[in-house]
């Protein structure tokens, strides 16, 4: 018994630097949900949360900041204005000849493409921070009870500093956490902002089916839709189309030749969540109008286009499906270059039995990820449209959105790969140091 307990032990210190780590990220978290209660003077927090809580886009964004923008908080913005910014840069990297030029300097053409993210982080809070406090001084609660106690140059000072700054530290936050943690910073801090409502969620649809409000089959029913919606993301970003690869190796001789087979991995959503978070962003722009522009009558065809657009919408639903799928096909073009890979594969001597290298490798590998992303845009819009039509036809209480359900997934699965992988190197170094094979 003691013996075993003492190998448990021994174990345990060997993976010193994976606890660190996780501690980090624990540590880092905490701070996070503590932060998103620090508010920004001069609001009324109940007024805030009606507005909020009415508003399907505001509380959309306000799950992705763990409830923050309700109480409007210094991190009410959230890490929205530096994905926003990221996106952006990424996408100039493809067009911009000096960003393509950057992207091929390796490691100081990354800081300075990170460089460029963060500045377009500071002025994409500047600007949204700017709009959500010149748009609260016109805003009423539904008692009457007006949002901002005293409108004016101070308040929205005071907002743009507070909520700028609070951004540019879960901007920094996320890559101490991407440093010094496990997993992706910025995602982490996304999913736990999601996860932090969910069991305030869950009591509260607990709570309809005791009160007769929800019926004991319909809760069943949702909760197997939510299960199956979850596996069926599990698998799909599991996927993948795999391209057998031949390559040609001399084993001896001058004729001899051993042929050797290997695979070409695709992802069905090489995308990622990327499509979701965009559409929902530009499909914000319309309300921001509103607020800035939308008070008289000659704008009453904007605050018919807002209303239009909530979700739920039949009008909703379309333009959000056209926006993922574009997005889907646009970002997968920038994040997966055929003629690239093609080139790759022929320098390695490499070929794809039927095809020959070169140009027809290139075409043939671009249909595939077409046919691929097809199938991974629908896939996107599918997951993302059936909260929504849960909501509007089953009146149900349902948190987790689709775009929410694909960052958890997404943000599980790369943490649970990266614990994997640091549990395997310590698996190894062990057994390197046994085989005398490293020097303690």
């Amino acid at each position: 018994m003691a013996q075993a307990k003492g190998n448990a032990l021994g174990k345990l210190g060997k993976l010193t630097e994976l606890r660190q780590r996780i501690f980090f990220v624990i540590g880092a978290l905490v701070v996070f949900r503590l932060g998103s209660f620090i508010p920004v003077p001069g609001v009324n927090p109940d007024a805030m949360t009606n507005l909020v809580n009415g508003n399907g886009l505001m509380d959309m964004f306000n799950m992705f900041s763990g409830g923050a923008l309700a109480r409007f908080s210094v991190f009410a913005l959230g890490v929205i204005p530096y994905i926003s910014a990221s996106i952006v840069i990424q996408m100039m990297g493809s067009v911009v000849p000096s960003l393509q030029a950057l992207r091929k300097e390796g490691e100081s053409g990354k800081r300075k493409m990170t460089m460029y993210t963060r500045i377009g982080t500071v002025g994409l809070a500047l600007f949204q921070s700017f709009g959500i406090a010149v748009a609260l001084q016109k805003q009423v609660a539904a008692g009457g009870a007006p949002v901002v106690y005293t409108p004016g140059f101070g308040f929205v000072l005071a907002s743009v500093v507070g909520l700028t700054a609070g951004t540019m530290f879960l901007m920094w936050l996320g890559e101490q956490m991407t440093e010094r943690g496990i997993g992706n910073g910025i995602s982490l801090l996304i999913f736990a902002g999601i996860v932090a409502g969910l069991p305030g969620a869950v009591v509260h649809t607990l709570g309809m089916s005791s009160n007769g409000e929800l019926s004991v089959l319909m809760l069943l029913v949702v909760f197997a839709i939510v299960l199956g919606v979850t596996a069926f993301c599990v698998f799909m970003e599991r996927a993948q189309r795999r391209i057998t690869v031949n390559y040609a190796r001399r084993s001896g001789g001058q004729r001899a030749y051993q042929n050797q087979s290997s695979n070409l991995p695709l992802k069905i959503n090489m995308s990622g969540v990327i499509p979701p978070i965009f559409a929902s962003s530009l499909l914000m722009f319309p309300a921001t109008a509103v607020s800035w522009f939308g008070t008289g009558h000659q704008a009453r065809w904007l605050q018919d286009l807002t209303q239009a657009l909530n979700p739920g919408e039949p009008l909703y639903d379309i333009v959000y499906s056209v926006l993922v799928i574009g997005f889907a096909f646009f970002y997968t073009a920038i994040v997966f270059n055929a003629d690239e890979t093609a080139d790759n594969l022929k320098r390695s001597g490499a070929l794809i039995p039927g095809i020959r290298p070169g140009r027809a490798t290139a075409s043939y590998i671009d249909a595939v990820m077409t046919r691929l992303t097809g199938v991974g845009a629908l896939y996107l819009v599918l997951v993302c449209l059936v909260p929504s039509f849960m909501q509007k036809f089953w009146h149900v209480p349902f948190y987790f959105g689709g775009t929410s359900l694909l960052i958890v997934v997404v943000v599980v699965m790369d943490f649970t790969a990266q614990i994997q992988a640091h549990l395997v190197s310590h698996q190894y170094e062990s057994l390197l140091k046994k085989a005398n094979l490293r020097r303690n």
